[in-house]
């Protein structure tokens, strides 16, 4: 996994997470679910990204 593609991820997660908390304080239900889906997202592509990587040569 390149320095890039893990600093996007967890920037994705870290956005994810400030919409899930935003979501709370505002009462937006629906903003909180955007914002945990979007971490599962990063969290799913950096595993993603992780299992590939003893695979290259």
């Amino acid at each position: 996994m390149g320095i890039g593609e893990k600093a996007k991820n967890l920037g994705e997660i870290a956005e994810g997470k400030a919409k899930e908390v935003m979501g709370k304080v505002f009462g937006d239900t629906e903003t909180e679910r955007k914002g945990k889906a979007e971490q599962i997202k990063g969290k799913m592509k950096q595993a993603v990204e992780k299992g590939r990587h003893p695979f290259k040569h």
